[in-house]
Order: C-alpha cells, then sequence, then structure tokens
C-alpha cells in the first residue's frame, strides 16, 4: 500500500467517522484500514485521530492533514487522469440517486441511450425521496428537487420543474372547478409533508411575480409522491404536481389542471457532488446527459 492510497484511507475515515463504514465503502477488511491510519500515524509523528467505541473524529493536527490530504489527492488524480481522457475510453461504476418517480418515469426508461453511448460505464441507480450521505453511501451524485439545504456540497442547477394544480374528474363534479386563489376556502386538499423534515407544504402559487401561499383544508396528508397522487385520483382534493408526473392521467381524463393562471413557481432541479475540485470523467458525462435528459422530459 502507496503513501497515496493511505491517504486515501485516512481521508474516507474522516468522511464517515468510523473506521468500519470506511472499510465498507472502500471494499476492504476494517483491519487493513486501522493498520493503514496507524502507519500515517507513524509517519507523520503525531496523533490524527479520536478513537471512541462510538466515533471517530480528527484532532487538531488531523483536521490540518486532513486539508492537506484531499488536495494532494486531487493532484494525483488530476495528474493520472491528463492524457487518459484523450486516449482511452470512459470507464467504471456511477452511483446515482435520484427522487423515486424521477427514477421510474424519466431516468430509467432513456438509461439504455447512456448506457450504449459509453459501453464501459456501469450506473447504479438509487431511487428514493430521503436524502441519503453521498460521502458514507459512496455516491457520486444525487439529483434533488425543491430548495436546498446548505450542505458544503457542489450543486449544479439543470433546470427547473414546472408546476400545475390537479383534481380528479370525480373531485370536481362533486365540489365545483376552482377558479382563483379565493375560491380554495371552499375546497380540499391532499396535503404533502416533507418527507425529510415532515413539514406540511401550503397551497402556492405566484400573484404579479410574488409567491404566495395559504394553508388548504385536508382530511389526509402524504409524505410520498406515489401516495399524493393516488389520493388525488381516489377524489380526496387537489395537488400540485409536476406536470410531467401526471401527464398521462391527464391524457386519460383522470386529473384535470385546474387554475392554470394560479400555478406555484417552478422548483430547481440540483445536481450534488461530493466537495471535490476534480469530476471524474465519466461523471461529467453522466451530468451533461442527465441535464438533456430532464430538461427534455419535463416540459
Amino acid at each position: 500500500m502507496d503513501r497515496i492510497d493511505r491517504f486515501r484511507i485516512f481521508t474516507r475515515v474522516i468522511e464517515c467517522s468510523s473506521f468500519t463504514r470506511a472499510a465498507d465503502t472502500l471494499g476492504l477488511p476494517r483491519s487493513s484500514v486501522s493498520a493503514a491510519v496507524q502507519d500515517l500515524e507513524g509517519q507523520v509523528g503525531t496523533r490524527l485521530l479520536h478513537r471512541t467505541t462510538r466515533k471517530v473524529s480528527p484532532t487538531q493536527d488531523g483536521a490540518a492533514f486532513y486539508e492537506r490530504c484531499q488536495r494532494l489527492i486531487e493532484d494525483v488524480e488530476e495528474t493520472e487522469s491528463l492524457f487518459r481522457q484523450t486516449t482511452s475510453r470512459p470507464s467504471g461504476k456511477l452511483r446515482v440517486d435520484v427522487p423515486g418517480r424521477v427514477g421510474r418515469l424519466i431516468v430509467a426508461p432513456a438509461l439504455s441511450q447512456f448506457l450504449d453511448r459509453y459501453p464501459e460505464i456501469d450506473v447504479d441507480l438509487g431511487l428514493g425521496d430521503r436524502p441519503v450521505d453521498l460521502v458514507e453511501g459512496s455516491v457520486d451524485c444525487v439529483l434533488r428537487v425543491g430548495p436546498l439545504a446548505d450542505s458544503g456540497l457542489i450543486a449544479r442547477t439543470i433546470g427547473e420543474l414546472p408546476l400545475i394544480n390537479v383534481a380528479s374528474a370525480a373531485y370536481l363534479e362533486r365540489h365545483g372547478v376552482p377558479e382563483r386563489p379565493t375560491d380554495l376556502d371552499a375546497h380540499w386538499a391532499v396535503n404533502y409533508a416533507s418527507p425529510a423534515s415532515g413539514r406540511v407544504e401550503q397551497w402556492e402559487w405566484l400573484e404579479s411575480g410574488i409567491r404566495r401561499s395559504v394553508p388548504m383544508r385536508a382530511r389526509v396528508s402524504v409524505n410520498s409522491a406515489e401516495a399524493y397522487i393516488a389520493c388525488c385520483l381516489a377524489g380526496l382534493g387537489l395537488i400540485q404536481i409536476p406536470a410531467y408526473d401526471v401527464r398521462r392521467h391527464l391524457e386519460a381524463g383522470e386529473l384535470v389542471e385546474v387554475m392554470p393562471a394560479w400555478r406555484a413557481a417552478s422548483m430547481p432541479m440540483t445536481l450534488l457532488y461530493p466537495h471535490r475540485r476534480h469530476l471524474s470523467r465519466r461523471l461529467q458525462l453522466f451530468a451533461d446527459w442527465l441535464e438533456t435528459l430532464m430538461k427534455a422530459a419535463v416540459q
């Protein structure tokens, strides 16, 4: 094991706060990870980590050494790939995480296009609506829809997701068709609670460029897009949803758009990467492909 390998192991232990999790993400035995860090401490002549039964954290020297290791690793990887990118085809595995319905309706059906174009790249596609830890999960990038919390990750905006207001035909027959926000007092909604925070989203719309919102009456709340749409189809209330998400229901007449002049603001779509200065070529290629795909699919 050379010195750069030890640097990589040490930085992964810091990022995972655990020898065991670092070993899992690197595909190494825990004993090898522990030995590599001990050898590194012997080489530099100082203790780099505080070790407890529950958590590993850097010492003051360890934190400073971690910053230097990151820069060294990035420089080595950039140097190693300087000529390889022009003489060889991109290869390797990408681990990607996207929201569940985006993955099922947009990414998965089109993924063969990317794989055919780059036959030496494999993709591990994760679907879910809850945040994932990119470092601990060894995930290369995640697609997020909506406002972002400050995470320290690198963010790349890849477009906006238009929202529309819809209800089932049965609901509108029973309760009437709302024409403007002042009509909402007489209507019901299906409430959506954020899977991450549990906060119930209010009904929103743009009025002369200003974002407005109001709480809606609701008899049911959900925390997944699947349940949100299912409850709307069942006639339980109005919902605000990305247009692509219910396109086939609109075409079938099962859902009807209402208040088209009073839509909520579009939601930003953002691709997040770990905090690395240089991205692999395969990740850059996938990000470009995904941006083109999403912009075409959500119109």
